[in-house]
């Protein structure tokens, strides 16, 4: 298969993909050349039952953003259902919709498939560990197909060689014309679909039912539309000052004002919810009064710290709402549209179509508050986890993990692979094994010629390290001479503009540290750091007039020196250690650069003991 044309057409149309942007080509392919009619009917029949098929799954589910929508396209003399999906940060959204095309593909025995998103073929990441060699990221697009839920591969033709890209017209004439050709490994089935055993359960897992304290027309416009719940939590995420200006101020006119409120159960998302209950918002002059009542939570009871948290959420979606409102007659989502209407059917009806308190009650799962611990995320169960390590049950209660199951098996999965990855048996010196087809290969020699040239003295930066700290090198004359030998021996002029380019490094290192206060040793900032230095004098001059007294005559200075280097090393960098525990401190109990350098010196700093009580939520 040659290159052409083709090949610039579908690279710049992947391109064009947004992020988080899932795209899926559905073709019929026969092994003789059917007609178009033929096939145009073939194909919306497959339109028709994918359609249901997403309608029977999908019901009740809550879509990120967009939802599964498929439409026949022709394209380079090709006819095909296509389709694109914008999925946010729900991930799982664009898993539900892999696992749709699998279960299409084995309904359908004529259809094949391709689904890629904006990093290209994602499912070849997920089975990057059982790849066959051959197949490279630069040649892999439009390669992979999906038949009967498993993966086929199209192989290299024996004229393109291992540089060969092909466009979507010859990879379906490929299918077309030698299907036999095509490549299936198990391996790469199951590493490629593991995320899609937890199917179909995974879909009604994914719905968290939560209490809500909200104005009765945000109720009325959830119960009628419930999907609106996704774009209000949206534009409340990703808010901004110009958005938020008629919610603070104090006299703007306001679509759903703090007043009459209910508190109803409202379906969620658990990204959704876990983007609503983990978002810090102050509260906004019209919710003032109602949350000023509660503001010591700690002390409430229970039962009233579960109705502030009601309240504090019904505030955060009903601001949500309120923004969402503002163009919701211009939007591009048909249901944000649907909910405009119903907003001017409000305005002229007035409160006379809003549920009353009665209406409410008999609405399906009224009352239902889900457990929301797996928001919660304990630290120690955590570490395990990333150790590749399950928590012990012990013999009165069981190890509860963290997160959901699914999280865990997840975590495990990533630890695993991440360790496979390191313990690569036919990884050379060098560390991984670059790719053979790598777009910089034709510079690969002219770097490893460049490499062999550079070396670096790690002895020689480490003292010019500790010198700029102020601590004293070991045996610095002998060191001098091993570096005067090397100079007269072994130095070239690369060496030397290596050394220069060392020092200047060091030199500009100096200069921040300085500007900081870092590299002060011991300022004398009070009195009882004066005093503390002036003690430290006398007390080495007691010792010096001791030794004097009882050594030999011409050992004296050498024990002098002697108690001189040990007061050297006992001298402590007050700005240094100070410095270094404030950094410690403000990496809040989380992992940071202070902390990492302690632990890889061996110790292990105490955290403060009131450091629980600043964050609030500290588990989530």
């Amino acid at each position: 298969m040659s290159n052409d044309g083709n090949v610039g057409e579908t690279e710049s149309a992947v391109e064009q993909l947004s992020e988080n942007t899932v795209e899926y080509m559905l073709f019929v392919v026969e092994n003789q050349q059917s007609e178009a009619r033929k096939a145009r009917t073939r194909l919306e029949t497959i339109r028709k039952a994918a359609v249901e098929l997403v309608q029977s799954l999908t019901k009740d589910y809550i879509w990120q953003r967009e939802g599964f929508e498929i439409s026949l396209k022709s394209e380079h003399g090709l006819l095909f259902l296509h389709g694109t999906t914008d999925y946010g940060d729900a991930i799982e959204d664009e898993w539900l919709i892999v696992y749709i095309l699998c279960e299409l593909t084995k309904a359908h025995p004529d259809l094949w498939l391709r689904v890629g998103d904006s990093d290209g073929e994602f499912l070849l990441v997920e089975a990057a560990n059982v790849l066959p060699r051959w197949l490279s990221p630069e040649i892999d697009r439009y390669r992979v197909w999906i038949h009967l839920g498993k993966i086929f591969l199209i192989p290299l033709s024996s004229k393109g060689g291992e540089s060969e890209q092909l466009s979507l017209l010859q990879a379906v004439t490929f299918l077309r014309s030698n299907p036999d050709a095509l490549i299936h490994l198990p391996a790469i089935d199951s590493e490629a679909f593991h995320r899609l055993k937890k199917y179909p359960d995974q879909i009604s897992n994914s719905i968290h039912h939560a209490l809500v304290t909200i104005p009765r027309a945000v109720a009325y416009i959830l119960h009628a539309l419930p999907k609106t719940i996704a774009p209000a939590v949206e534009h409340f995420y990703l808010r901004d000052a110009n958005s938020l200006k008629p919610i603070l101020s104090s006299s703007a006119s306001l679509q759903f004002p703090p007043e009459d409120l209910v508190t109803v159960s409202v379906r969620f998302s658990k990204t959704l919810f876990a983007q609503l209950k983990s978002q810090r918002f102050d509260t906004p002059p019209r919710w003032e009064a109602l949350l000023r009542k509660n503001t010591n939570v700690e002390r409430l009871s229970k039962e009233d710290q579960k109705k502030f948290e009601h309240l504090e959420t019904g505030m955060k979606l009903t601001c949500g709402f309120e923004m969402l409102a503002v163009n919701a007659e211009s939007s591009k989502s048909r249901v944000v549209r649907e909910m405009a209407i119903m907003l001017e059917d409000l305005q002229e009806d007035g409160s006379s179509c809003l549920p009353s308190d009665e209406d409410i009650k008999l609405w399906e799962n009224a009352a239902r508050d889900d457990d929301d611990s797996w928001l919660d995320i304990n630290y120690e169960d955590f570490e395990r986890e990333l150790e590749g390590k399950q928590a012990h049950a012990s013999s009165s209660k069981a190890a509860s993990g963290f997160g959901e199951a699914q999280t865990q098996e997840n975590l495990r999965k990533i630890v695993s692979r991440f360790e496979a990855f390191l313990n690569d048996d036919d990884a050379g010196l060098d560390g991984a094994e670059l790719d053979r087809m790598d777009v910089d290969d034709d510079d690969e020699d002219d770097e490893e010629d460049q490499d062999e040239e550079v070396s670096f003295d790690e002895e020689a930066f480490s003292n010019m390290m500790k010198e700029m700290m102020g601590i004293a090198t070991a045996n610095p004359k002998e060191g001098g001479k091993a570096r005067k030998v090397e100079t007269a021996e072994d130095r070239t002029d690369s060496d030397a503009e290596e050394d220069r380019d060392i020092q200047e490094l060091a030199s500009r290192m100096e200069a921040e540290l300085k500007e900081y206060g870092t590299l002060q040793l011991d300022p004398p900032t009070t009195e009882r750091a004066i005093k503390s230095k002036e003690s430290v004098e006398k007390e080495k001059e007691k010792n010096r007039s001791k030794q004097k007294q009882k050594q030999p005559q011409g050992k004296g200075d050498h024990a002098t020196d002697s108690i001189d280097d040990e007061d050297g090393e006992v001298d402590i960098d007050y700005n240094l250690a100070k410095n270094l525990l404030e950094s410690f401190k403000s990496q809040g109990g989380m992992a940071g650069p202070a902390g990492n350098l302690m632990g890889l010196m061996g110790f292990q700093l105490p955290r403060d003991e009131d450091s629980g009580s600043e964050g609030e939520g500290g588990g989530r």
